[in-house]
Formats: structure tokens, C-alpha cells, sequence
């Protein structure tokens, strides 16, 4: 499936997973375990976890945490897949 398909997919995606000041790495088994039930998941980055990172740096590094590939990035939400 090409990036644009997936791009289109995840439009209509809700967000399912939420970054807060825990970091990413509260949330690495929630997203991993829904990663295998489904194939594209949408992550919202909130304020309190983003601090001085951006949001792509946020979604690079729990991508690579659940070896999962990084579709885009939209304002403070991640598509993975």
C-alpha cells in the first residue's frame, strides 16, 4: 500500500492513543498491541509531552520504540502503520 494510500485511510482515523507528560514510553505496549490489531494508528502528542521537542521528533522516536513505520504528521497528531 503506498504513503498516499495510507495518508487517505488514516483521514477518517480517531485518535486512539495519547501522549501526555508520562513521554513515550508510557504508551510503547498500548500502541505496539494495537498495532497488531489494526493496521494504521493515529497518536496525539498533548502539550505536556511535546516540552521542547517536536512533534515529528516525538513520532520518529515511538515509531523506532515499536518498530513501526512513521506515515505523517499533522499538526501534534502521528500516523503509524
Amino acid at each position: 500500500m503506498s504513503d498516499h494510500e495510507l495518508r487517505k485511510e488514516a483521514h477518517d482515523l480517531d485518535v486512539t492513543v495519547w501522549v501526555g507528560k508520562s513521554g513515550v514510553d508510557a504508551v510503547v505496549d498500548e500502541l505496539a498491541d494495537q498495532l497488531d490489531d489494526r493496521k494504521l494508528v493515529k497518536v496525539k502528542f498533548l502539550r505536556a509531552a511535546r516540552g521542547g521537542t517536536s512533534t515529528e521528533e516525538l513520532a520518529d522516536e515511538l515509531a523506532e520504540a515499536v518498530g513501526a513505520d512513521l506515515v505523517e504528521t499533522r499538526g501534534n497528531t502521528a500516523v503509524l502503520h
